[in-house]
C-alpha cells in the first residue's frame, strides 16, 4: 500500500481507502455488525488507514462501526459527511444550527472527542454562496469538535466555489466515466493544498465490467431506485451514465485494454493523477477488500492505455455526462 497526503490536514492516508456506504451489507440488506467489523479489520490488515462514512449511512450504524474501530486504532483517520440524513434535502439542512446539531450527533454516535474531518454531504449550490455555513464550520473547528472540514460535491463548479473557504478536502466523483474533474479542478486543488477523495470510482459497479444488459439489482438498491434521480442526484448512480451505454463502454474498455480485471485497472487509472489523495471504493464484506487494495500495487497505465480511456470516454460517454457534472 502506498500513502499520500490528504491536503492541508497533513494526514498520510492509504491511496486506496474505504468508503462505507454499503458497510455491513448491500443496499437494502439488514446491517451486519460482524460483517462491518470484519470488513474494517480486513481493510486495516491490507494497509488501509482511512475510512469515509456519513451520518446517514446504514441509519447511523456505519458511523458507529467506524467509531469503534478508530477508537481502538488511533492511527486510523476518518471523515464523516453530514447534512443528508434528513430528507428531502434542502439548503436549510446546512444552516449553522443544523450543522452544529449534526456534528454533536456524529460525535455521540461515533464515541469520539473530535471528528478528524467533516464533509458537507452534497449541499445545494446556493449553500456555497452562504458564508455563514462555512463560518459555522470554522467555529466548530475552533471549538475542537472537528479538526478539518470540506465538501462532498456533485459538480466540478461546486468544488471550485468551495475553495473560497478554508476547506481541507473535496470528495468528488472521478473515474473512467467521469473525466471532467481532471481538467481544471485538479490543478486548482493542488494549488490550494486541498485533498481530493475520488468517490464512486467504479461507477456503481459498471467499471467492474461484470454487468450485463439484463443484470438485476435489489429492490432497495439505488441502482434500481435512482436511475433517473428519483432519490438524489442522478450522477451518483452509474456516474450518471445511461446503463446500457455504460455496459457497452465497460466491455469496450476490457477489450481494448486487454484485461479481465477492469476494476483494478479502473482504480489504478484514478491513482495516475497525483492530485488525488485517495480513491474510496466501497465493500460490504471482507472478501471484497483485496479486490480494491491490490490496485495500489498494479503497474502504472501506459500512455497508450490512458489514450484508450480518453478515446472511449470521448466517443461513448462524454455527451451528455461531461456537460452535466
Amino acid at each position: 500500500m502506498n500513502y499520500r497526503t490528504l491536503g492541508k490536514t497533513g494526514f498520510k492516508i492509504s491511496e486506496v481507502s474505504l468508503g462505507t456506504w454499503q458497510l455491513g451489507g448491500k443496499w437494502g440488506d439488514p446491517f451486519s455488525e460482524k460483517d462491518a467489523d470484519d470488513t474494517l479489520a480486513e481493510a486495516y490488515a491490507q494497509g488501509v488507514n482511512f475510512f469515509d462514512t456519513a451520518d446517514g449511512y446504514q441509519d447511523g450504524h456505519s458511523e458507529q462501526a467506524v467509531g469503534r474501530f478508530v477508537t481502538a486504532h488511533p492511527d486510523v483517520h476518518f471523515t464523516t459527511k453530514i447534512g443528508r440524513k434528513e430528507m428531502p434535502l434542502t439548503a436549510e439542512h446546512f444552516n449553522p444550527e443544523h450543522l452544529r446539531r449534526y456534528v454533536d450527533e456524529s460525535l455521540e454516535n461515533m464515541g469520539v472527542d473530535a471528528l478528524d474531518m467533516v464533509l458537507l454531504h452534497c449541499p445545494p449550490m446556493m449553500s456555497y454562496y452562504d458564508p455563514e455555513v462555512f463560518f459555522a464550520l470554522d467555529d466548530l473547528k475552533k471549538s475542537g469538535k472537528i479538526k478539518n472540514y470540506g465538501v462532498s460535491v456533485e459538480r466540478v463548479e461546486e468544488a471550485i466555489k468551495a475553495m473560497d473557504y478554508d476547506i481541507s478536502a473535496v470528495e468528488i466523483i472521478f473515474n473512467m466515466f467521469r473525466l471532467r474533474p481532471a481538467k481544471l479542478f485538479f490543478d486548482l486543488a493542488k494549488k490550494n493544498n486541498v485533498g481530493i477523495l475520488a468517490r464512486v470510482p467504479l461507477a456503481s459497479g459498471l467499471l467492474t465490467g461484470k454487468f450485463k444488459a439484463d443484470t438485476q439489482f435489489g429492490p432497495e438498491d439505488h441502482r434500481t431506485t435512482n436511475r433517473n434521480g428519483e432519490l438524489f442526484d442522478k450522477g451518483e448512480t452509474f456516474s450518471g451514465v445511461d446503463y446500457l451505454t455504460g455496459v457497452k463502454a465497460a466491455q469496450d474498455l476490457k477489450t481494448k485494454l486487454g484485461t479481465d480485471d477492469l476494476a483494478g485497472k479502473a482504480l489504478r487509472y484514478i491513482l495516475m493523477y497525483d492530485a488525488v489523495s485517495a480513491v474510496i471504493p466501497g465493500a460490504s464484506t471482507p472478501s471484497q477488500i483485496e479486490r480494491n487494495t491490490r490496485a495500489s500495487d498494479l503497474p502504472a497505465l501506459s500512455a497508450e492505455e490512458m489514450g484508450i480511456v480518453q478515446d472511449i470516454y470521448d466517443a461513448e460517454i462524454k455527451n451528455p455526462v461531461d456537460y452535466l457534472w
